[in-house]
């Protein structure tokens, strides 16, 4: 993602004044001029990249999945110290309009008690988090539209929890799909990522859209 992030923001005419890979690199580097910081690091790193931006001043955007339970805890310092952070588990501009359509069928469909719902999602070999976090999103979005469901369970099946479903194949670079079944038809909500560059465009998008803006953001804020 480090890699198409660059090819996107050059692209786009913006310049890049750093590469940083570990917490080494944070430690060495006296920051350049420098308008955001956009980090696809790893569950144990993003905490510190994001810390170091917020006390530098600068501006992070984050794509970094699996450490949702802090998320919490820096969003609030982002509003209350007037830093700016925008974090999304998926910046691409067609899963966060699949992100709308989730909701608006959960809300739908959540008064009709024959159907279920399921998640699944498919990811390269690579990817260390699972479920990813727009599988969460996405379950997130059922239970905040529809009664039927309390929680999500990963590859395990209650009837008041969504099934989440996660596969790990060769260089997938990400596939979600989301199923309501009922004895007389399948409603399928799915999307198919065929590269990576959907990610990186949307996450320089974010970038630019963040400038001059303090607080904290999502995805869904730079797309409506």
């Amino acid at each position: 993602m480090g890699h198409e992030v660059e090819k996107a923001a050059l692209e786009r005419g913006h310049i890049i004044v750093g590469r940083y890979d570990s917490e080494t690199d944070w430690n060495k580097v006296q920051m350049p001029e420098c308008d955001v910081v956009i980090d696809f690091s790893t569950p144990e790193n993003a905490p510190i990249i994001v810390n170091h931006c917020f006390d530098l001043n600068i501006p992070v955007v984050s794509g970094t999945t699996g450490w949702n339970e802090l998320l919490p805890i820096y969003r609030e310092r982002a509003v209350k110290q007037k830093k700016s952070f925008l974090y999304a588990s998926n910046f691409s501009i067609g899963v966060n309009i699949v992100f709308a359509i989730n909701k608006k069928l959960a809300s739908l469909i959540g008064n009709q008690s024959n159907y279920s719902a399921r998640i699944e999602e498919i990811h390269h070999i690579h990817k260390k988090d699972a479920p990813s976090g727009t599988a969460i999103n996405l379950a997130q979005g059922i239970l905040n539209n529809c009664n039927k469901y309390d929680g999500w369970l990963p590859e395990r099946q209650e009837d008041n929890k969504i099934t989440i479903n996660s596969l790990r194949i060769g260089e997938i670079p990400g596939t979600h799909t989301v199923t309501w079944t009922s004895e007389i038809d399948t409603i399928e909500l799915k999307h198919t990522a065929h590269n990576r560059s959907g990610f990186a465009i949307g996450a320089i998008l974010a970038a630019e859209w963040l400038q001059g803006r303090n607080g904290s953001f999502s995805m869904e804020d730079v797309v409506n």
